[in-house]
């Protein structure tokens, strides 16, 4: 199939009009694969704002994008008109540094965190690396403030830190971005009935985003005057039923006048089932927002809002 001339001016314009550019299946808030969350996370660590274009909403770009740089995947970043390259790519350029300096930003800092391990944990890592004595642990912490545990053999790439334990120190290996967040760690082991393991206490994590029901978005509407209600339907769904008092979240506008809003600001995200409100309140998370709520269910869920409940600011 040949690239239609319309798909590749179309997509000219984009890379023109835009700096930074990711193709990607669904968008920055609600991605709609692995590889692409995996990348978004990335640039929402670095970047406050950037250009997304969503492949699965337009067949002739999904074909179109594939061709015009050679690439046979989704996700594609772009900076500066030029491709970077996908998924895999992306993430060694991330952690490499080589993002930061495409993107004209200042290298990733590499101080190692300060990092406690418990004399439980210590005991169980120590009989895990006694199995593979050529490796280390290595702590991977997402944008989503998630862990992930993994025995790995020394990298160049990863900062090494030396954990504080009840027996001297441990290392373990971190990428730049999860070292970040680790400052102040501690590593735990967890010993349940149906599910044993490392478990971690990540200080610098903003706090979880709760769910409201109904009734209690009433009682915070009266208590938090500065509180916001973001309706993060689509259009085809908001026009069946509107939301008095709600701020829209569908144009690019829209989100950035929400996160000019101070991180403490109370946000109160819906939709109609109560999925994309959701991932919606957790890409804010990531932006540092520390004062998040989801309307369990959603809309249907909740049959309606209160009409003296919060007021849009």
């Amino acid at each position: 199939m040949t690239t239609t001339l319309s798909a590749r001016e179309r997509i000219d314009s984009i890379l023109t009009a835009e700096r930074v550019v990711l193709f990607m299946k669904g968008d920055r808030r609600l991605p709609r694969c692995g590889f692409s969350a995996a990348v978004v996370e990335i640039l929402d660590t670095l970047l406050p704002d950037y250009h997304t274009v969503d492949v699965l909403a337009d067949e002739e770009i999904r074909q179109g994008i594939k061709e015009y740089g050679d690439w046979p995947t989704i996700p594609q970043l772009y900076i500066d008109g030029q491709l970077i390259g996908g998924c895999d790519i992306v993430t060694a350029m991330f952690h490499s540094g080589e993002l930061h300096q495409a993107l004209g930003l200042p290298p990733p800092g590499r101080t190692p965190p300060k990092i406690t391990v418990t004399e439980a944990a210590r005991a169980h890592i120590a009989e895990a690396l006694a199995e593979y004595p050529d490796t280390l642990l290595k702590i991977q912490i997402d944008a989503n403030w998630q862990p992930r545990f993994s025995l790995v053999n020394n990298s160049a790439g990863d900062i090494l830190a030396q954990a504080v334990t009840p027996a001297g120190t441990l290392p373990v290996a971190l990428d730049p971005a999860s070292a970040a967040r680790a400052e102040g760690a501690v590593i735990d082991w967890r010993q349940a009935a149906d599910e044993s393991g490392l478990v971690i206490d990540l200080p610098l994590a903003p706090p979880a985003v709760k769910d409201i029901t109904a009734s209690a978005l009433g009682e915070l509407g009266h208590t938090e005057p500065a509180l916001v209600l973001v309706d993060t339907r689509p259009a085809s769904e908001a026009g069946a039923l509107a939301v008095p008092n709600s701020r829209p979240l569908r144009e690019k506008d829209d989100l950035a006048a929400l996160l000019a809003l101070p991180k403490d600001t109370p946000l109160v995200f819906f939709c109609t089932h109560g999925q994309r409100s959701r991932a919606t309140a957790e890409f804010f998370r990531r932006q540092g927002y520390t004062r998040l709520y989801n309307l369990e269910g959603g809309l249907e869920a909740a049959g309606h809002l209160v009409p003296n409940g919060p007021g849009g600011h």
